[in-house]
């Protein structure tokens, strides 16, 4: 049987002070008293503790700077670019610079030598640079979880995008539709998989089926408008579309009205991330506000609690949504059908 390891708690207890005396005496540093430093120190030899160098390090910022890498398909996008406006906000409040990284971040030397930490936003299976990312050697703050196989953020922020696509389609279901599709990307982010298991259990607990189809994560509104037509001439009788990616709703509406259509009459359209895009459509889109720029700030604040030691490094953050409810969404009118 493999032996406890004896930890800064054990060392705290043992010597009959807090954690945070115990780090400083072992340390050298804060205000302790010279006996009772002496005394934590017999403790910890007594009892056979070992300093973490990987926990020292996560309280030892020493470039002044952190790392945020988007991912590379859509940093064209509104929503990544004021999530990194939060990001960088929040980050100087902490005197720290962020840097962007490209995805060839690691081929200039080691990342620990530029950056204390990293932020790492949306990571994706088949991204070549998240896994040496998540290996860096300096704490990862992840917005979304990885699905990926192999190494863990130490921390994470995470939205409960599932519930915020049961909220649009019970929305939509609600006036009326009963041929709903969901346009979502493949499952290779954790974004995209809660949203198709959210739309398959949807399904199963309403008896109401809906059609999921497959578009680019960071499709274009032209690539959803004829992703739209082909959906909408294999499937006409779909009377309501949920668009996933950020702005692509615009080519749905687009399409819609091209079909014969109308949105927020005979056909409803909601998105699944709000912005500048579908609030300027014509009508206005119902969709899911993300906060953004409040989710960069979470994000960026957890991994500067991280960095001085106020946060576990497994600490997971729960990020809020809001339904946003516009026009385009109004009870199809079935008097003519």
């Amino acid at each position: 049987m493999t032996a406890r390891t004896v930890t800064l708690i054990d060392v705290a207890r043992a010597a009959g002070v807090s954690k945070s005396t115990a780090s400083d005496a072992l340390h050298g540093s804060g205000r302790v008293a010279e006996a009772t430093r002496d005394r934590v120190r017999e403790v910890a030899d007594r009892l056979g503790y070992r300093p973490n160098s990987a926990a020292r390090r996560l309280r030892r910022a020493s470039t002044g700077a952190i790392g945020l890498y988007l991912p590379q398909t859509a940093t064209r996008l509104e929503y990544y670019m004021n999530l990194a406006f939060g990001a960088v906000e929040r980050a100087q409040e902490e005197g720290l610079d962020v840097v962007l990284l490209g995805s060839a971040a690691g081929a200039h030397g080691p990342l620990g030598s530029r950056v204390d930490g990293l932020l790492v936003v949306d990571p994706e299976i088949g991204d070549p640079a998240v896994p040496a990312l998540l290996d860096a050697g300096v704490p990862v703050v992840t917005c979304e979880r990885y699905p990926g196989p192999t190494a863990t953020p130490t921390a994470a922020v995470v939205c409960d995008n599932a519930a915020s696509l049961t909220a649009l389609l019970d929305h939509v279901h609600e006036r009326g539709a009963v041929a709903p599709a969901l346009l979502a990307p493949e499952a290779t982010s954790s974004w995209a998989q809660a949203l198709r298991t959210a739309a398959e259990t949807w399904s199963a607990e309403r008896g109401v089926s809906v059609i999921v189809h497959t578009v680019p994560f960071a499709a274009t509104p032209a690539e959803a408008a004829e992703h739209t037509r082909r959906l909408l001439a294999d499937r006409p009788a779909v009377d309501a579309v949920i668009c996933a990616p950020d702005g692509a709703a615009a080519g749905v509406l687009r399409a819609a009205a091209e079909s014969g259509r109308t949105v927020g009459r005979d056909f409803q359209l909601a998105s699944c991330v709000d912005g500048i895009a579908v609030r300027s459509c014509d009508p206005p889109l119902t969709a899911i506000d993300l906060r953004p720029a409040e989710y960069g700030r979470t994000c960026a604040a957890l991994l500067c609690e991280v960095l001085a030691g106020r946060a576990r490094p497994d600490t997971v953050r729960l990020h809020d949504w809001a339904l946003v409810v516009r026009p385009s969404d109004r009870a199809p009118d079935r008097s003519s059908v």
